[in-house]
């Protein structure tokens, strides 16, 4: 756990944060940040297993893991960002790939939710937590700078399940460009469009998902090489009820 980390936590003013980053919209991710907190934070690893199964959690891990070691090459000190990174789950399994051939990179999660970033801190995996917000990440960096030593561009990001969780999905686009370095590498992994309304009560949800072609058009207003595609085989299954994966790959 990075020092002074729960009394950096416990001394947060959310609201004030939010305020000061910009958000375009507190009482959204106020509301957002207290779902997690009352009916997730303390078993997310576990709801997270049973939505995807093992296996799909494996592809997950080695289709983002294998693209920033194989199609861009990380450098050997690369600093690796994981935006909406809850309690650190896919952050940690990613990071243990990637360091098992780049040891000294350097990895970093951002998320909203305190009692997340508490759990992922707890499990001394190495990795910097920070609270900021997906919009904003480079104000983010920025505001946590003052207490942790973070960057303030990364050589590359990365994000599991968290657009569609964001209030504005197309800034979001945006700030990862702002907060990469030249020739960095983005991942964006998340569910593609689906029916399931009742998502939004049940699990905290802003967006019922996204068409990849919807995605590709976001993404496109920020990044001239775009690559979304369906991850076959992969869904989220709950209940039943099937949402499909997407991945989305951007270079700056």
């Amino acid at each position: 756990m990075p020092p002074n980390f729960e009394e950096y936590v416990g001394n947060l003013q959310l609201k004030e944060l939010l305020h000061k980053l910009g958000s375009p919209n507190p009482d959204t991710l106020a509301n957002t940040v207290r779902h997690f907190t009352i009916k997730e934070a303390e078993r997310r690893d576990e709801i997270v297993t049973s939505y995807f199964g093992q296996s799909g959690i494996d592809r997950i891990v080695k289709t983002v893991a294998d693209h920033l070691l194989e199609e861009q090459p990380l450098s050997s000190n690369a600093k690796i960002l994981d935006i909406g990174a809850g309690t650190g789950f896919f952050t940690a399994r990613i990071a243990k790939r990637i360091h098992a051939r780049k040891p000294k990179a350097s990895f970093y999660a951002m998320d909203l939710t305190p009692a997340m970033l508490l759990s992922l801190a707890k499990k001394n995996v190495g990795i910097t937590p920070f609270v900021g917000i997906a919009e904003n990440i480079k104000g983010s960096t920025e505001y946590a700078g003052e207490y942790f030593k973070i960057p303030l561009s990364f050589d590359a990001i990365f994000s599991t399940l968290m657009l569609h969780h964001s209030t504005e999905p197309e800034t979001v686009f945006g700030s990862i460009k702002a907060a990469l370095k030249k020739n960095g590498e983005a991942i964006v992994v998340d569910l593609c469009e689906h029916a399931f309304e009742e998502f939004k009560t049940e699990m905290g949800d802003v967006h019922l998902g996204f068409k990849p072609e919807k995605v590709h058009e976001m993404a496109r207003k920020h990044f001239s090489d775009v690559k979304v595609e369906k991850m076959p085989g992969i869904s989220c299954e709950c209940s039943g009820r099937v949402a499909e994966i997407f991945v989305a790959y951007m270079r700056n």
